[in-house]
């Protein structure tokens, strides 16, 4: 009996070179379907993680720059009047107050007419009971704060009955805004950080009454604690795991 071993070579090749051109066509189409149907949870999670940091970087750097400024001036400004009917009630005299007090009103630069974290100035620099306290960021100090993270309005500054804290919020409604402050919040301490849902109507930030700062209607707001007073305003989180706090 002849057999053609050539014909049956070619036949083996012709078989291997058709799995391989399946293989290639199945590994194609994985790649294909890798590309297309995910391509908006990609985006969706560069876009958290962008959130995440942009935000984390810019707390740090806030919070380095107040804490400088308590530690290298503890004695603060002790003119800043805490009373309740002052020009800052129950407030820190050596951390910043609020850059729209009426404590500058004598200032060379005067009050702002909001309480953004940009504007705040250092109590105590220049020494003593000195109006024209310093800005913490600009070129004087070296200190700069970038621009908001994307999607979100400038952070805002609070210190008195409740504490030291900041905050930012946003109104817009991308699906990766609110993954991304849940994961930024699980980085932080049980009752260092709260998001604040007001979607609703309006929520205060503080237990005073009427309140001094609020989470305005139609946004939710992302804040920061640096000092806590027993009287602190708690809105918890949707985990509710600052339920306990203070």
């Amino acid at each position: 009996m002849h057999i053609n071993y050539s014909k049956t070579q070619n036949n083996r090749q012709s078989g291997s070179a058709l799995v391989y051109i399946l293989i290639a066509i199945a590994l194609l189409a994985a790649l294909t379907v890798t590309f297309m149907r995910p391509s908006s949870q990609q985006t969706s999670s560069q876009n958290s993680f962008r959130t995440i940091s942009n935000i984390k970087s810019q707390a740090s750097t806030i919070r380095s720059a107040i804490q400088e400024c308590a530690l290298l001036y503890k004695k603060g400004d002790t003119s800043i009047d805490i009373t309740g009917s002052g020009t800052d009630p129950n407030a820190r005299r050596n951390f910043p107050i609020k850059p729209n007090s009426a404590h500058f009103n004598t200032a060379i630069i005067g009050a702002t007419a909001g309480r953004l974290v940009k504007d705040i100035r250092c109590p105590g620099n220049p020494g003593g009971n000195d109006e024209n306290h310093e800005l913490i960021f600009g070129g004087t100090s070296g200190k700069f704060l970038p621009s908001a993270p994307d999607l979100f309005d400038d952070w805002q500054y609070y210190n008195g009955l409740d504490g030291v804290f900041f905050w930012l919020k946003t109104n817009k409604t991308d699906a990766f805004i609110n993954t991304a402050l849940q994961k930024l919040d699980d980085q932080f301490g049980e009752c260092e950080t709260d998001i604040i849902d007001a979607s609703g109507s309006a929520v205060d930030l503080d237990s005073d009454s009427p309140a001094e700062v609020q989470c305005d209607s139609g946004y939710t707001c992302f804040r920061i604690r640096m000092t806590i007073r027993s009287s602190a305003e708690y809105n918890g989180d949707s985990d509710g795991d600052e339920a306990a706090c203070p």
